[in-house]
């Protein structure tokens, strides 16, 4: 836990949610799962960029460095993970796209017919330990 803290210290809330099952409000699938989001107040989150072209918000993500790492690198394993468990996301991959277009590797390491090719003369080096991810039941979010 004092890991995750320091990884996710620019986020600025920290909230409990339940996760449920599609089709069963009543049960959670998961109680209690740890969810730390941004808001737009500048003067808690001074990395906060608000609504921004895909460019912009590649850009930032390109250069950016936290106390754990490259943004860049942090968003390319988030797009990796969430292809081998089977949930490709649409937007996680055009990001990491337009990332690797700004930093010059377009062509060398792109998402083709959503099928992850990873830039091979870039070494995705982080700070992250590696985490086992698990399948779980599908399940949607629901504010309590």
């Amino acid at each position: 836990m004092e890991y995750l803290e320091r990884r996710e210290c620019e986020y600025d809330l920290k909230t409990l949610a339940n996760f449920y099952k599609e089709g069963d409000s009543l049960q959670p699938a998961l109680t209690g799962v740890i969810v730390f989001t941004s808001t737009p107040n500048r003067e808690l989150n001074k990395y906060y960029l608000g609504p921004a072209p895909l460019g912009e918000m590649a850009r930032q993500i390109a250069t950016a460095v936290g106390p754990c790492g490259n943004n860049r690198d942090y968003l390319f394993l988030l797009e990796k993970a969430m292809s081998d468990i089977g949930h490709a996301d649409d937007m996680v991959i055009e990001l990491a796209n337009e990332v690797r277009k700004v930093l010059g590797v377009v062509g060398k390491g792109i998402l083709k017919e959503r099928k992850l090719v990873g830039p091979s003369h870039i070494p995705l080096k982080s700070h992250i330990p590696s985490l086992q991810l698990h399948r779980l039941p599908e399940a949607i979010a629901m504010d309590s």
